[in-house]
């Protein structure tokens, strides 16, 4: 077997335990809040006793904990764990709102590296200057602004005095192909439903990503300014290469973090994102997330931790991947 085969593998098999732990260690504090779910289903103090016990020996609520976690782990796998809120199975829930999620993370992610990544390369190559100062200043705004103080701030600013943004619907487009409406009105050239989606979207996807620029930033400056200070730099520059090419150069010896926090950052921003979600009335992960915790969704919180860990270790491993072209050594 290859060495990239073996890297690949070990971190595949370190992938399942974390999965695992995720879920057992969310069970664990469900389990551990001093509520009844089954009268809360059922309807609260009015519920009849004999729905809140049907319950209970639905979900295997009268039996152990281990039992219990048993029962959920298996539905789990099987795909047939129930909202006992919505009353579908946790994963129709979650696909029928994943496409929302997946292009608010797309336009975050857009505007974290359109920002984040040339501020970060402008500081340092402009290091210990007033650019430099004023970069690492916006970078602090950025990580430090709250998301819900920026999202009202924007909305007071684009919705209500400007009226250009809508804060109602989630559009579509006319053909449903990928079931991504923004993927599907690029392919299809559907520029009205385009428009329509972009209007929608980009507002959340900016605050989602304001964040994340200040902290692509700040990693790109550093991870540059480390590669500008290495050797390989001078003797690049003794050679008589043009500034062009040694840029190239720095720039490929610094991708590795800033590759990682990117990755980071689109698993973040898959995870649902509960508070901007829930300010622009988005109906993604994060808001069904934040929902079923409110109404004490056992099930649906478990399934929401589950699709968030496999979107976090499928990231990182997309990462992995990138890591062993950047730099092979990795691979060992």
């Amino acid at each position: 077997m290859s060495s990239f085969r073996r890297f690949l593998l070990r971190r595949f098999l370190t992938f399942l335990p974390t999965i695992f732990g995720v879920v057992f260690i969310t069970y664990l504090i469900a389990y551990a809040i001093p509520a009844d779910p089954a009268r809360a289903w059922a309807g609260g103090e009015k519920a009849k006793p004999e729905v809140i016990e049907r319950l209970k020996q639905y979900y295997h609520f009268d039996k152990p904990w281990y039992e219990q976690f048993y029962y959920f782990l298996v539905r789990l796998f099987e795909g047939s764990l129930i909202s006992p809120r919505t009353g579908n199975t946790v994963f129709a829930d979650i696909a029928a709102r994943f496409s929302v999620t997946l292009q608010l993370a797309l336009f975050s992610i857009f505007f974290s590296v359109a920002i984040g990544l040339p501020l970060g390369l402008l500081a340092a190559y402009k290091r210990d200057t007033k650019i430099d100062a004023a970069v690492r200043i916006l970078a602090l705004i950025g990580v430090s602004m709250p998301a819900f103080l920026l999202g009202y701030l924007l909305i007071l600013v684009f919705f209500v005095q400007f009226k250009a943004i809508t804060l109602a619907g989630v559009p579509t487009a006319k053909v449903s192909i990928t079931g991504i409406p923004l993927i599907d009105a690029l392919i299809t050239l559907d520029f009205d439903s385009l428009s329509q989606i972009v209007g929608r979207y980009w507002l959340p996807g900016f605050v989602l990503g304001f964040s994340g620029a200040g902290i692509i930033a700040r990693f790109v400056r550093n991870s540059t300014v480390e590669a500008l200070g290495a050797d390989f730099v001078e003797y690049l520059h003794a050679k008589g290469l043009s500034p062009d090419w040694v840029r190239r150069h720095v720039f490929k010896n610094s991708l590795v973090p800033i590759v990682t926090i990117i990755g980071l950052e689109f698993g973040a921003s898959l995870s649902g994102a509960p508070i901007t979600e829930t300010i622009f009335g988005l109906p993604g992960l994060g808001a069904y997330a934040v929902q079923s915790i409110y109404y004490l969704d056992f099930p649906a919180i478990i399934g929401t931790t589950f699709v968030f860990a496999i979107i976090y270790v499928v990231t990182n491993f997309v990462v992995d991947i990138f890591y062993a072209f950047i730099d092979p050594r990795v691979r060992y």
